[in-house]
């Protein structure tokens, strides 16, 4: 039995991760900013699958915390799953400073944060692993989320770092990137089909990825062209795409 640590234990993602690691008969330790949120969680996991599941307050966007929320676990986890993130209403704005600032602290700061603190007790441990959730978003800029794509590209080249350090540590580090999403909250978005996953095939492909030791994780393999193609677009006609 592994101990799975999963960050930002709400979204649908995260519970499809979440149900997929109790199936398998894995220890859960659930955190969020809302903890009393994850206690319906917690009793379903544990009725349905008969694994134990624990909850921990945790808030991304207060770095103080995260080395003594770090300590407060019962022990070192096996794996770390990063799934929190935050779009905003104003991903490609000058005129929301403080939606701004948030949208570097939870995607960047907030997640670089709490994994510096986790793969140093790996790394003294010896051993480890962490998924993290990105985004394609962060493969080039665009005028209609530049806030949100360059935080997910600083968390990219984090992770992407990240996985080189923890080579040479015993722990490994796998970055994912999903594309779309089918959740609650893209509900009623006219989303592309076949560019769209479920919370399922992104829970899958992490997991997946992470036990196969795999740097990069495309989803759906689609957008590993689509980015390719975006990202060798010449800079005079990209910049006047309505992207």
């Amino acid at each position: 039995m592994k101990h799975c640590l999963i960050l930002g234990a709400h979204s649908d993602v995260a519970l499809a991760i979440a149900h997929q690691l109790a199936k398998e008969g894995h220890s859960l330790w659930l955190a969020a900013r809302r903890f009393q949120d994850l206690e319906p969680i917690q009793k379903d996991l544990e009725i349905r699958y008969g694994v134990p599941v624990a909850c921990f307050a945790f808030d991304a966007e207060k770095p103080e915390s995260h080395q003594a929320f770090v300590e407060a676990l019962p022990e070192c986890p096996d794996e770390v799953y990063l799934v929190f993130g935050y779009l905003g209403p104003h991903p490609g704005s000058l005129e929301h400073p403080t939606d701004a600032r948030r949208i570097v602290q939870v995607n960047f700061a907030g997640a670089v944060s709490v994994l510096q603190a986790l793969a140093l007790a790996m790394q003294k441990r010896g051993k480890g692993a962490i998924a993290g959730i990105s985004s394609v978003a962060g493969e080039r800029g665009r005028k209609s989320n530049f806030l949100y794509g360059s935080a997910k590209a600083g968390l990219s080249a984090y992770l992407d770092g990240l996985r080189n350090y923890g080579y040479h540590h015993g722990f490994h580090v796998c970055t994912v990137k999903p594309g779309f999403i089918r959740t609650a909250m893209t509900a009623g978005m006219d989303l592309p089909k076949p560019l769209t996953a479920s919370p399922e095939q992104v829970a899958k492909a992490t997991i997946s990825g992470l036990r196969k030791k795999k740097g990069r994780v495309y989803v759906l393999p689609i957008w590993r062209w689509i980015m390719c193609l975006i990202r060798n677009i010449p800079d005079s006609m990209f910049r006047k795409k309505q992207l």
